[in-house]
């Protein structure tokens, strides 16, 4: 295993573009889901065969509009089309299951057409900006990726065991589907007004 920084040239970013390639299967533990994360590998993700993501409860909150690191991301008012974007790939190609607690870590397991793991990361990072080096995050973050086929093998059997021990559920999807979506309906200019003025004045 090899520390991967996540800042300047070893950004955790980096290594998941070239891991993430059409037609590889995916495997990811977060403890959010981004939008803006998902923006930067949107071409790639959308081009994997399959993807299982594991995350917290329904009632944990997965920063899908970012932190204040991603202040300008949303000045850009692509949150609606990302949003829509987001639940589209969701819907075909996802998996999803929720842990029954917190997820305390972070895990990305890439994999060829037949199952076989061929890189793994593991360590304190989310699918978010910070997460992904793409923002700073905290430098006391740990994070290590696989080097030799053992290594992501290792990981593979810790999600697959993880995995295994929560049950399907098509509600859990569906729920962060209809989030998703409410999120991409377009909002008359009263109704934003209003609820700017809320936030405002509350």
């Amino acid at each position: 295993m090899k520390l991967v920084t996540n800042s300047g040239a070893q950004r955790l970013i980096d290594l998941v573009k070239l891991w993430l390639e059409p037609g590889k299967r995916a495997d990811l533990v977060s403890s959010c889901l981004s939008l803006f994360a998902y923006s930067e590998v949107m071409a790639e993700v959308s081009k994997l065969d399959r993807v299982q993501m594991l995350l917290p409860p329904t009632s944990s909150d997965l920063g899908l509009l970012g932190t204040s690191a991603d202040r300008s991301a949303r000045g850009t008012l692509q949150m609606r089309w990302l949003a829509a974007r987001c639940a589209q790939w969701l819907e075909e190609k996802v998996e999803l299951r929720r842990a029954a607690g917190a997820v305390p870590q972070g895990a990305l397991i890439v994999r060829d057409l037949l199952g076989q793991p061929q890189h793994a990361v593991l360590g304190s990072f989310s699918f978010s900006t910070d997460g992904l080096g793409i923002t700073p995050g905290n430098p006391l973050s740990l994070i290590q990726a696989s080097e030799t086929p053992a290594d992501s093998m290792f990981l593979s059997q810790w999600f697959d065991t993880q995995w295994r021990a929560l049950p399907p559920s098509q509600t859990e999807k569906g729920i962060l589907l209809q989030t998703l979506r409410k999120l991409a309906a377009p909002h008359s200019p009263v109704e934003i007004y209003a609820l700017i003025l809320l936030h405002l004045f509350r």
